[in-house]
């Protein structure tokens, strides 16, 4: 552990998951230096949203939250009844409560080993752009995925209100995140925080690929680049890994569902290290 702390990363908690509760009761900094990115997926409602988020911001020294898909869905189990917009915005308002840090507030400089850098959380959406091969269209492309079964919750959960679709609401976030980007220090390099991949890439190892519609928007392919980033985190697509993108190195930092981190080796809910980079938890 580096005597200033470490800049470390999870996501896709899924705290409905009884043994993904356990795991997430027993999350501990290893340094009271240390700062907690959390890239989305923590939990489908405002209870267990607030659970989280509240414990964790009550150990590390500071979390970095952006939502993934399941905080803006909108369940029948969830007595908030907010959609799209409006979710997202009262999220935030929770988040601000308890002093984390979200895609609305001024972007945190890590000073700690591997700085000074930016941390920005990014929510940018997708906009089923992620297509298979030879599939040119969106409505060609979600016929396709009916017909193979492999069909998001989003389209039945996630409410893009106000806006007319998710794609639109996706485009909106992606014109107010480069303006927030264009504001930063540019003296800085960044660690660009998002649930989804910002490159389609890791997309491709994905056992059904019509399932990477819902997984991202080309429009971000080169921000790693654009924006100076030493390192770029996500989520969502259960396959935690360490890949390299034009030199950029993007560390998928997800726990997932039980059944699938049962299947892995080593110890579930390990943190990811950011920074200093080139070292392990």
């Amino acid at each position: 552990m580096s005597a200033g702390g470490s800049l470390l990363a999870i996501s896709d908690l899924h705290t409905a998951y009884e043994e993904n509760r356990k795991i997430i009761s027993g999350l501990r900094p290893g340094s009271d230096e240390d700062w907690l990115i959390v890239a989305g997926d923590v939990g489908e409602t405002f209870a267990d949203i607030e659970w989280v988020l509240g414990l964790l911001s009550e150990r590390f020294a500071k979390v970095i939250w952006t939502p993934g898909n399941h905080e803006l869905w909108t369940p029948q189990s969830d007595p908030v009844r907010l959609r799209g917009e409006h979710r997202y915005r009262r999220l935030v308002e929770v988040c601000r409560g308890m002093g984390v840090v979200t895609p609305e507030d001024p972007y945190p400089v890590w000073r700690g080993e591997g700085g000074p850098v930016t941390v920005a959380p990014l929510f940018v959406l997708y906009d089923y752009s992620f297509r298979v091969p030879g599939v040119t269209s969106k409505k060609e492309a979600l016929e396709q995925a009916y017909e193979a079964g492999v069909v998001c919750t989003d389209e039945f959960l996630l409410h893009p209100d106000p806006h007319p679709s998710r794609e639109a609401w996706c485009q909106v976030r992606i014109a107010e995140t480069e303006s927030l980007l264009a504001a930063r220090d540019t003296s800085l390099p960044t660690v660009l925080v998002s649930h989804f991949p910002l490159v389609r890439d890791p997309t491709l190892v994905l056992r059904h690929p019509e399932f990477a519609l819902w997984c991202g928007t080309e429009r971000t392919a080169d921000w790693h680049r654009r924006y100076n980033a030493v390192a770029a985190v996500y989520g969502h697509l259960h396959i935690p890994r360490t890949t390299w993108y034009d030199g950029v190195r993007f560390e998928e930092v997800s726990l997932g569902y039980p059944r699938e981190w049962k299947r892995r080796h080593g110890l579930a809910g390990r943190f990811r290290r950011i920074l200093p980079a080139g070292t392990t938890p």
